[in-house]
C-alpha cells in the first residue's frame, strides 16, 4: 500500500513534522532527522489530482491535517499549506490556482476560515455529505481591508 501510495502520480503528500522553537535549539546545530523525537511528525498535508480527461476543467484538492491537538491552532496548517501551494505552482507541477478546490466539513469553522485566509471561498454546500466545496479566488478577488484595516 505504501509503495502504491509513494508510485502514484495523483497523489502529492508531505509528513508535516513539528520543530523545538528557535530559542530551544542549539547554536549553529542544523535539524537531524535521525532523532524522531526531536522533530514529530504531526501531520500531513496533501494533494490529489482529478484525472483531466473525467473533466474538461483540471482539479486538484488539498487538504491538511495536524493530528496531535496540542499542534494545532499555532499557524503550523497554514504554513504547510502556503508552502504546499508554492509548491504546487511552481515547474514543474505548474498546477494553475484557480483549480485548486477544498472540500470541508460544514461544521470545522477553523478550517474554512484556513481556507479563506488563504485565498479561498466557499463556492457550493453539498447538503448529503454536510461539506462545503471552497475554490481559490485569486489575488484580483481577495478581501481588501478597509482604512481601519478591517474585511
Amino acid at each position: 500500500m505504501q509503495r502504491k501510495w509513494r508510485d502514484d502520480d495523483d497523489k502529492l503528500t508531505f509528513i508535516i513534522l513539528s520543530r523545538p522553537p528557535a530559542s530551544e535549539l542549539p547554536p549553529l546545530t542544523l535539524p537531524s532527522f535521525a532523532t524522531d523525537s526531536a522533530f514529530p511528525m504531526i501531520g500531513d498535508v496533501n494533494m490529489f489530482f482529478k484525472d483531466p480527461l473525467d473533466d474538461d476543467e483540471l482539479e486538484v484538492e488539498v487538504e491538511v491535517m495536524i493530528a496531535e491537538p496540542a499542534y494545532r491552532l499555532q499557524g503550523r496548517a497554514r504554513e504547510s499549506l502556503s508552502l504546499l501551494i508554492a509548491y504546487a505552482a511552481a515547474p514543474p507541477l505548474s498546477v494553475p490556482r484557480p483549480a485548486l478546490v477544498a472540500r470541508i466539513a460544514e461544521s470545522n469553522t477553523p478550517s474554512i476560515s484556513l481556507f479563506e485566509a488563504l485565498g479561498f471561498r466557499v463556492v457550493k454546500t453539498v447538503e448529503v455529505f454536510r461539506e462545503v466545496e471552497m475554490r481559490w479566488r485569486g489575488a484580483d478577488e481577495s478581501p481588501r481591508a478597509n482604512e481601519d484595516g478591517l474585511l
